[in-house]
């Protein structure tokens, strides 16, 4: 049993790096110091950003790394993590051999928009 849950936290680090990466890599202004994956079992946000990687990307990340899991239970834990209501909720998620997906609020997907016109 212990090396199944190490084995899903990594799952959960990895895809938290993921996003980490994938982040720096669209602002190469920022460093690694302004985007940093938490660690497992912190409360909050997943993902730990400066107040310049704010600027760029004003998203609570919360990652989850399962084969299975309720969608909804964990926008409400995006949401209950997310103490800073400037913040707008993201919840990514993958499992085995798939692309890595997103979720947001449709408003919220709608402002997204509207600001990149």
């Amino acid at each position: 049993m212990a090396k199944t849950t190490a084995s899903r936290k990594q799952k959960g680090r990895n895809l938290q790096k993921e996003v980490v990466k994938r982040v720096l890599e669209l602002f190469p202004e920022l460093t690694e110091r302004d985007v940093v994956s938490t660690p497992m079992g912190v409360f909050g946000k997943d993902v730990m950003l400066s107040e310049a990687a704010i600027v760029k990307f004003p998203y609570a990340v919360e990652c989850k790394c399962q084969e299975a899991f309720s969608i909804w239970a964990s926008l409400k834990q995006a949401e209950q993590d997310n103490r800073d209501k400037d913040l707008t909720n993201l919840l990514v998620f993958k499992r085995n051999h798939t692309d890595v997906y997103c979720a947001l609020k449709l408003d919220d997907f709608l402002k997204l928009l509207r600001q990149n016109q």
